[in-house]
């Protein structure tokens, strides 16, 4: 049995601190708790509310979040209270009962946004989906991915992009998406508000576990690969995931000074995209790497 072990992020909101685990805590529901009756199916939240300042518990997939009353200020108290959380989760203590009728359900909201691929659209929510960058191109590789697999059964949709909170889905012609957008909007949003699975079990990973498989992919590069791939990261994956999309370095070869990206999501089989994205960052390595890049080659996903 893992260890668990408990880091504390700030949010948004002053009030709200987040206890973030190293492991998975539930499957696939979200819960918030007002009180400790509200709380009867959650002996964790139950225990926090013990806390003489604890006004709300929200519990997710990999994390608690406490918004406390304005008595104390969370510097005071947010080690001790992440030390009683991690021993109440190393001592087998049990985070929800899972009855769906005691405990409340985080709503869910899903709407639509165009992206650049007039074939794409990004379909966001207001809950956190995956912890890493995952695209389908067919029914197989959707094995692990039930939410996936079940958008495949749509007979327009063609392949599936999946990242922190929202889903790319691009469609075949068969289809015009002011036909059919609303019917996937209500389709993603019931699936997810029934807590059905998004990934399989065995398929999933913690934030923590994805950010050291990417640490430990990128100390295995060259110094001038590292550059590369920090730029890409910095100045031009935001732009690119605000679009529905996504960007991988892949490759850079010292002798022909060659640079190799791969484009995921809205931004794969997109002519117009593939085209504005080559251009844009051999342009910009060329400038931030004088004499290091030649041409960049921008792959489809």
């Amino acid at each position: 049995m893992s260890t668990f072990s408990i880091t504390i992020e700030p949010t948004s909101n002053p009030a709200i601190k987040k206890f973030q685990a190293n492991s998975f805590l539930v499957n696939h529901n979200s819960y918030e708790f007002k009180n400790i009756d509200e709380a009867k199916n959650s002996p964790l939240a139950q225990q926090l509310f013990y806390l003489p300042f604890v006004k709300t518990v929200y519990i997710s997939q990999n994390f608690i979040a406490v918004e406390k009353f304005n008595i104390v200020e969370w510097i005071d108290i947010q080690d001790e209270l992440s030390q009683q959380i991690e021993s109440f989760l190393n001592d087998n203590g049990v985070v929800i009962i899972e009855d769906a009728s005691t405990a409340k359900k985080v709503p869910v909201t899903v709407y639509a946004e165009s992206t650049p691929n007039p074939a794409t659209l990004k379909f966001v929510t207001n809950k956190k989906i995956v912890t890493e960058t995952l695209e389908f191109k067919n029914i197989d590789e959707a094995k692990n991915a039930p939410l996936a697999l079940a958008l495949f059964h749509f007979p327009f949709v063609k392949e599936v992009f999946m990242d922190s909170n929202y889903v790319s889905i691009q469609k075949f012609e068969v289809a015009e998406w002011d036909d059919v957008f609303q019917e996937i909007r209500e389709f993603i949003k019931n699936y997810m508000e029934e807590g059905k699975e998004i990934l399989s079990e065995n398929f999933k990973k913690t934030p923590q576990v994805v950010e050291q498989e990417k640490e430990n992919k990128f100390e295995s590069l060259d110094d001038t690969s590292k550059e590369i791939a920090n730029i890409i990261e910095e100045y031009v994956k935001p732009a690119v995931a605000s679009d529905g999309g996504n960007i991988l370095f892949k490759h850079y070869d010292p002798e022909t000074k060659n640079v190799k990206v791969i484009l995921q999501g809205a931004c794969s089989g997109c002519p117009s995209s593939t085209f504005t994205l080559k251009n844009g960052i051999e342009t910009m390595l060329k400038e931030m790497l004088q004499g290091k890049i030649n041409s960049v080659e921008a792959i489809n996903g």
